[in-house]
């Protein structure tokens, strides 16, 4: 094996990692003295969160969370969510504050290699791709459907409580 070991993120580092995976990359306001990287995929947005600074170096951290976010106008049973968590490993959905979030959490610490830190992303790329699809098939089981769900460029996403 000669790829060297990825043991921290920074966020210059990451966002070159994104742009020769693929994804466009750019740095957005700082949560609370943390960084942010806005990217897509499918036409879906998702921040790249940077977590647990490294003692030695302020730019270095341990560990990222992917997350992705939809608007829910309406009700969303909760059935809809647990059907998906309960089929599905590796990353979360979850209610919060009238957002349906999708996240997932990706620690580099002990070292990871760089197809480790990619097939991640690629997980990453194909959940929001299986999320978009099973709200997609929601929609279309439910004949009357009581809530949508959707980011600015996907309003016409229709999901209805499970019965």
């Amino acid at each position: 094996m000669t790829d060297t070991l990825i043991s921290s993120l920074t966020v210059d580092a990451l966002r070159e990692f994104l742009h020769q995976a693929g994804y466009r990359a750019e740095v957005v306001a700082d949560q609370p003295n943390l960084p942010v990287l806005r990217s897509a995929t499918g036409g879906m947005p998702f921040d790249v969160r940077l977590n647990n600074r490294l003692a030695g170096d302020m730019a270095a951290y341990a560990d990222m969370t992917l997350m992705a976010g939809l608007q829910v106008q309406g009700e969303l049973a909760l059935g809809v969510i647990n059907d998906w968590n309960n089929a599905r490993r590796f990353a979360r959905l979850r209610l919060l504050q009238g957002h349906l979030i999708l996240d997932m959490d990706v620690s580099v610490l002990g070292g990871v290699s760089p197809a480790h830190l990619r097939a991640k992303l690629e997980l990453w790329d194909r959940l929001i791709h299986d999320l978009l699809a099973y709200l997609r098939e929601l929609a279309a089981k439910n004949a009357a459907p009581e809530a949508s769900v959707g980011t600015a460029s996907q309003k016409d996403e229709q999901v209805a409580p499970a019965a």
